[in-house]
């Protein structure tokens, strides 16, 4: 009886083994040191965020490779300004926030210029996992910057509110003028609300420049005079000014009623946690917000509801997805310690600690997975044709602030389309 036992035993250990050897593969995939993990050094991040905890996050992760490697986030006052200078001094940061908008610019040259070539192959990074619309094309095909988040317009929806009143969440344009009077109907004011005070990022650039984007795609002539702020570029942007002013007439929003809300963040997420706006504009950067906020306010503590991210359907065609980089991160390529950077970046640029530090700080992941997250995962739903990038187009910034000016005076009532038609490239920021 005691041999059967132990005889038994042994086959069951060797087949245990067998299974583990068989899984162990499994368990070593993802991130693989490459350096000696006994390293001891210091990398320091900069950036203008107050504080940036899913970053920090980030940084416990990767010490369960690397305990020896301090990892610093700093915040710099009037960031887009000093970054220049605080790369030429002496605390220079190993990695730092870069912008899309900065390149091109003497201004911000010097943010492009201490940048690492993040495209060579040598450096081992995953940019396959990152929507490559949103990835910077420069003319001598160097990347010095790659995306950690992603940024977009939409609208946040009360989904409880949608599915009380027995209504769907629009798809087209038709469907959100039908909804807004089907609510307004049902004794709600305001079916559809945003930030109207300031032309940066209000309602109407929200709601219309995925729409212009769309209508200035494909014709690089177009895209080329807007750019070169040639005043005849102004009638590209007519049929956009149409389209907003029909969607300020058939009565979608009450225009009183937006600008009482004081800015287009905390003020934006707050009246939207009252619960009676079924729809709010907004950028994802607001979205971001959210969370935290839920426990400020006290209509959503009293009666807390379910909300999404969506796109505006302002084109009975269907929604646009103007898909943008929001935070980009550059590697001094004259770090003391570049190779802890590059391996710090190696690190986070892969689905999983990207998506993890997205949802951690409540913005759009720059992945090609957005369905992670129910937030955003309508905007992973808009068809590929109808994903639009500033970066592929080639519109400038210049532009959208032309752009920008000419729908917010439109939309307020304050220039006819003719007169902001005439307008193209005298308008200032």
């Amino acid at each position: 009886m005691r041999k059967a036992i132990s005889t038994l035993l042994t086959l069951t250990m060797g087949l245990g083994i067998v299974s583990c050897a068989a899984k162990a593969p499994a368990a070593e995939e993802g991130f693989r040191p490459a350096l000696d993990t006994s390293t001891s050094c210091q990398i320091n991040i900069a950036g203008g965020y107050d504080n940036f905890e899913a970053l920090e996050s980030e940084f416990d992760r990767f010490n369960t490779y690397y305990p020896n490697v301090e990892l610093k986030y700093t915040k710099i006052d009037d960031y887009n300004n000093m970054i220049g200078t605080v790369l030429s001094g002496n605390d220079a940061p190993d990695i730092y926030v870069n912008y899309s908008w900065m390149y091109g610019r003497d201004q911000y040259k010097a943010s492009i210029d201490y940048a690492e070539n993040l495209a060579d192959p040598a450096l081992g990074l995953d940019l396959g996992c990152i929507r490559s619309n949103i990835i910077l094309n420069t003319e001598d095909g160097t990347l010095p910057m790659v995306p950690v988040f992603s940024n977009t317009y939409g609208m946040l929806v009360n989904k409880s509110l949608f599915e009380k009143e027995g209504l769907s969440i629009p798809t087209t344009y038709s469907e959100l003028v039908e909804v807004c009077n089907a609510f307004r109907d049902k004794g709600y004011d305001n079916p559809m609300m945003g930030f109207s005070n300031e032309e940066t990022t209000s309602l109407f650039t929200l709601s219309i420049y995925p729409f212009f984007c769309g209508s200035v795609a494909n014709d690089p002539e177009a895209v080329s005079k807007l750019n070169s702020l040639d005043p005849s570029a102004g009638e590209y942007m007519r049929p956009s000014l149409e389209k907003i002013t029909q969607f300020m007439n058939d009565g979608c929003v009450d225009l009183d009623a937006c600008n009482e809300i004081e800015n287009n963040y905390d003020a934006v997420i707050l009246r939207f946690f009252e619960g009676d706006v079924p729809m709010m504009t907004c950028s994802g950067d607001t979205v971001s917000g959210t969370k935290k906020r839920e426990s400020r306010s006290e209509a959503f503590i009293a009666s807390p509801f379910e909300y999404a991210f969506v796109p505006i359907p302002i084109s009975d065609e269907g929604a646009y997805f103007i898909d943008m980089p929001n935070l980009q991160f550059s590697v001094n390529k004259n770090s003391s310690n570049i190779d802890m950077a590059n391996e710090f970046m190696r690190f986070l640029i892969s689905t999983g600690e990207l998506n993890e530090m997205a949802q951690n700080k409540g913005l759009m992941t720059p992945t090609t997975d957005l369905s992670f997250n129910s937030m955003y995962a309508a905007f992973g739903n808009v068809p590929e044709s109808r994903i639009l990038s500033p970066e592929l187009i080639g519109l400038s910034d210049d532009a959208l602030i032309q752009v920008r000016q000419a729908v917010y005076s439109v939309g307020k009532g304050d220039m006819t389309i003719d007169e902001a038609v005439a307008s193209y490239g005298s308008f200032t920021s």
